[in-house]
C-alpha cells in the first residue's frame, strides 16, 4: 500500500468519481491513476469503487470506510509537513480560508490586509460557499479555517470558537413607507415583501424564528447568498431588505435608508472553526487573534484540549463578544 494510492482514491472520490478530472488536478495521467487504484484494490482484496465498463459508478460500502481512513492518514501527513515547515521557516507557508460572501466582503478585508503585511511570504487563499460547504472544506482538509455563522454546530469533528456578535438591519429605498416609521415592528415587516438571505446563510434561521415565535409569516419573495445582490433588488423595488448590519456601507449605500432591527431579532454569533487534530502554525494563531482579539494563542490551545463542543462553549461562556 502506497501513500500515493491513498491520495488517488481520496481525490477520485472528491472529484465525483471523474478519473480524468482527478488526473488533471494532480498533473498525472488517467491510466496511471486507474492502474494504481486497481493495484490497491487487488492488495486489499475488496473493491473501493463499483464500475460499469471502464467508468466508476459509486463508492462501495468498504470503499467509504477505506476512503475515510485514507483522508485521516493524508491529513496526518499534511500535519507532519506543517510541523516541519514551522521549524524550518515559521514565516512562510499557506493559509486557506473558507467563508461566506458577507464575511469575505465586510468582515475580513482589514484582517487580511494586516496579515499580508505581517506575513508577506504566506500565500493566502479564500474559498466561498454555503456554510455547509465551508465546513465540509475544512473537515476534508481543503481549507484550514471555516468562518461562518450557520451550520458550524453540525460538524462534531471541528473546534469552533466564537468571534463576534452581529444583528440585522432593514433597508428600503428613500420614500418607502417604512423609511419614516417611528418604531419598526415585525408586524409592520410582515406586511411587506421581503428580500433576504437564502436559508442556511448568515443567520437566516434567527430571522425565521423571530417571525414564527410571533405567529407571523414572513413574505420572503426573493433570496440570495450575497448581501450586495440583496441590496440591488431592494433598489429595484422588489421588496424590503433584511441583511447583516455590517453589510450596509454609509457612503456606498447612501441611496438606501437603513433601519436598525436589532430589537426584533436575536443576535447571531460568527465563529471560526478548524478540524480537530489540526497542527496550527504560529501565523495561524496570529490570524485567529487578528480576527477575534479575545482568541489569544493561550485560549485557542485550551480549546484544542477540549474533548467536545460543550467544553469549548464553557471555555468561552464568560467572554463578552464584540458587536459589529
Amino acid at each position: 500500500m502506497k501513500l500515493q494510492q491513498l491520495r488517488y482514491i481520496w481525490e477520485v472520490a472528491h472529484h465525483d468519481l471523474n478519473v480524468s478530472a482527478t488526473a488533471q488536478s494532480l498533473y498525472t495521467s488517467q491510466p496511471g491513476i486507474s492502474k494504481q487504484i486497481r493495484l490497491l484494490e487487488d492488495e486489499l482484496g475488496v473493491e473501493v469503487f463499483s464500475r460499469s465498463g471502464k467508468h466508476l459508478t459509486r463508492v462501495t460500502p468498504a470503499g467509504e470506510r477505506i476512503i475515510a481512513t485514507a483522508g485521516e492518514i493524508l491529513r496526518k501527513c499534511e500535519s507532519i509537513k506543517q510541523i516541519a515547515q514551522e521549524f524550518s521557516n515559521e514565516r512562510k507557508g499557506t493559509l486557506t480560508l473558507a467563508t461566506t460572501h458577507t464575511q469575505a466582503r465586510y468582515a475580513l478585508p482589514p484582517v487580511i490586509s494586516g496579515f499580508i503585511k505581517r506575513y508577506p511570504d504566506v500565500a493566502l487563499h479564500m474559498n466561498q460557499g454555503t456554510p455547509v460547504q465551508i465546513c465540509e472544506m475544512t473537515v476534508n482538509g481543503t481549507a484550514d479555517f471555516a468562518i461562518a455563522t450557520e451550520a458550524l454546530e453540525l460538524f462534531s469533528d471541528m473546534v469552533m470558537m466564537p468571534c463576534y456578535r452581529w444583528n440585522r438591519c432593514v433597508i428600503v429605498p428613500k420614500g418607502h413607507p417604512l423609511a419614516d416609521i417611528g418604531e419598526l415592528t415585525l408586524e409592520a415587516l410582515a406586511e411587506h415583501p421581503l428580500v433576504t438571505y437564502v436559508f442556511g446563510f448568515t443567520g437566516r434561521s434567527k430571522l425565521d424564528e423571530a417571525f414564527s415565535n410571533k405567529g407571523l409569516e414572513a413574505k420572503v419573495i426573493f433570496t440570495a447568498a450575497d448581501a450586495d445582490v440583496i441590496k440591488t433588488y431592494v433598489r429595484l423595488g422588489l421588496g424590503v431588505g433584511i441583511l447583516a448590519g455590517m453589510a450596509v456601507d454609509p457612503e456606498q449605500d447612501a441611496d438606501l435608508v437603513r433601519i436598525d432591527a436589532s430589537k426584533l431579532f436575536e443576535s447571531s454569533v460568527t465563529k471560526i472553526g478548524f478540524r480537530k487534530g489540526t497542527f496550527l502554525r504560529g501565523f495561524m494563531y496570529d490570524f485567529i487573534e487578528a480576527f477575534a482579539p479575545h482568541l489569544t494563542r493561550e485560549r485557542v490551545e485550551q480549546a484544542l484540549l477540549c474533548s467536545n463542543k460543550a467544553e469549548v462553549e464553557q471555555l468561552f461562556q464568560d467572554i463578552v463578544l464584540p458587536v459589529r
